[in-house]
């Protein structure tokens, strides 16, 4: 399946340039590692694969990570939908966030996914709110506003 974000040609697409900048957005960016709210060590913009204590990074390394692991989780993505290219590119990037922030095996089990498979995708954006909670913490302030946005972006995708 191909990638929306990278072309094997031209590199990072123009909706990989949005993804980057939406995402890296979102998780906001740290060069030292940090244990994030559930204490999993984390660096840059969210990052947790191969993370520990006393990590540092500069912008340009952070950035690099970001555009493989977005295209790692976009990989992932895509095999638990259908017909992702059927996907208008706004909503596309809100599951996409979502998943990079609650990881592909969850995606995948989540109603987000089996509601666009089902071409429920007005559903689907709706269940971006499901996912406000971090661990035994509930409705995690950041984590609602940032469902509120992406369900907003996604949403606007149907239209």
């Amino acid at each position: 399946m191909a990638s929306r974000i990278r072309n094997a040609l031209v590199g990072v697409t123009a909706l990989g340039v949005v993804a980057v900048g939406y995402v890296g957005g979102k998780e906001g960016l740290k060069l030292v590692t940090y244990p994030d709210i559930i204490g999993v060590w984390t660096g840059c913009y969210g990052e947790t694969k191969g993370m520990h204590k006393g990590m540092k990074f500069t912008k340009g390394q952070c950035d690099s990570m970001l555009v493989d692991s977005l295209v790692d989780h976009e990989t992932g993505m895509r095999k638990c939908l259908k017909n992702p290219d059927a996907i208008p590119d706004k909503s596309y990037l809100a599951f996409l966030s979502g998943t990079y922030n609650i990881g592909v095996g969850a995606f995948c089990r989540s109603s987000m996914a089996r509601l666009a498979n089902l071409g429920d995708l007005r559903g689907a954006c709706n269940a971006l709110m499901l996912y406000v909670n971090a661990g035994a913490k509930k409705n995690v302030r950041g984590l609602v506003l940032r469902r509120t946005d992406e369900k907003a972006m996604c949403l606007e995708g149907l239209k």
